[in-house]
């Protein structure tokens, strides 16, 4: 079968697009022909050995897919071969099929698409339990997105309008900030030609921010932290900007704020009955119309070294999806 292999720890132009064998499945496990992979921010970090789960060279990146399954081991009751799901893999996802732990999968419901469901679990769901499950986001409340035009940010943007909130987008260009307010940002930062200080405290009337969801972290930490208004909480998610911050947490106790971590794929191991009930949630979210996932392009999968390129060169607004042909 075909598939993207990481031989070597390096940047997408060193991913090679090759034939490898099907993987071979325990009894706890089963296979996926995929139809559908998104792309994700992880995915640039886990082929330059960036990521907290190392996977042993050689390996597929990909996390996050949808397919048909074609084979499931003997201790797997729950899924049947022909059916369609999601899955949460990790890695192994750039590929013709995929093998995957049984509890990782999730059936999909018979009106959505391939599309939709590769580009939901990541974004959405890493959004939502930030925003439900560590902020306690209330209605009423203002909420500050950092990286907004990304795959999680854009999500949040759009969970926070649903959930009551006033979303402040902060992105880095007018274009990307035009999609965030498409998804119900009625405030825009654009924090590379705009004090992010400054703007926080200008929209807020001096008050401050109650939640800032923040995927990017580097120089824009700080500011965003002195943005915060009593008791508010933020939200530790990414360092897509490049530098892990070192806070002054002098500022948290001035504010008696909360900094918190966000590591939803940990959560949906440790907590696997709470992160059941938010995909449920969410899937009905997306079934009503209230949430939808932007997508900024297929590509094929031969594509996806360009595919993670351009998501290292921020050039994605939302998601973009590998699609697989099945012929």
């Amino acid at each position: 079968m075909k598939a993207i292999i990481c031989q070597e720890h390096g940047l997408p132009d060193s991913l090679r697009y090759m034939d490898v064998p099907e993987p071979e499945i325990g009894e706890h496990e089963v296979l996926i022909q995929v139809a559908a992979s998104a792309v994700n921010f992880p995915d640039v970090l886990i082929i330059q050995n960036k990521y907290q789960f190392k996977p042993e060279l050689p390996f597929s990146p990909g996390g996050e897919v949808s397919g048909i399954v074609e084979r499931v081991g003997s201790a797997v009751k729950h899924l049947q071969v022909g059916q369609r799901v999601l899955a949460l893999c990790g890695w192994g996802g750039f590929a013709v099929k995929v093998k995957v732990e049984a509890d990782r999968v999730f059936p999909i419901p018979p009106q959505m698409d391939f599309i939709t469901a590769a580009s939901t679990l990541y974004t959405f769901g890493t959004a939502y339990h930030a925003l439900k499950d560590r902020a306690n986001l209330q209605a009423g409340e203002t909420l500050l997105v950092l990286g907004a035009s990304g795959g999680v940010g854009l999500a949040a943007v759009a969970l926070g309008k649903v959930m009551g909130a006033k979303v402040i987008a902060a992105a880095s260009t007018a274009e990307n900030l035009q999609v965030c307010a498409s998804h119900g940002a009625s405030e825009l930062i654009n924090y590379e030609k705009e004090d992010l200080k400054e703007r926080i405290k200008s929209l807020t009337d001096g008050r401050g921010v109650d939640v800032v969801l923040d995927v990017v972290g580097d120089k824009y930490a700080e500011p965003a932290l002195r943005g915060m208004a009593w008791k508010g909480r933020y939200l530790v998610v990414g360092f897509a900007g490049g530098e892990i911050p070192k806070l002054p947490f002098n500022l948290a106790l001035l504010k008696g704020c909360a900094v918190m971590g966000v590591f939803w794929g940990r959560f949906s191991k440790e907590e696997p009955k709470q992160s059941q009930q938010n995909i449920m949630e969410l899937v009905k979210l997306i079934q009503s119309g209230k949430i939808s996932q932007h997508i900024y392009k297929t590509y094929a999968l031969d594509q996806a070294p360009q595919a993670l390129q351009d998501m290292l060169d921020r050039k994605v607004i939302g998601k973009g999806i590998i699609k697989i042909d099945t012929d």
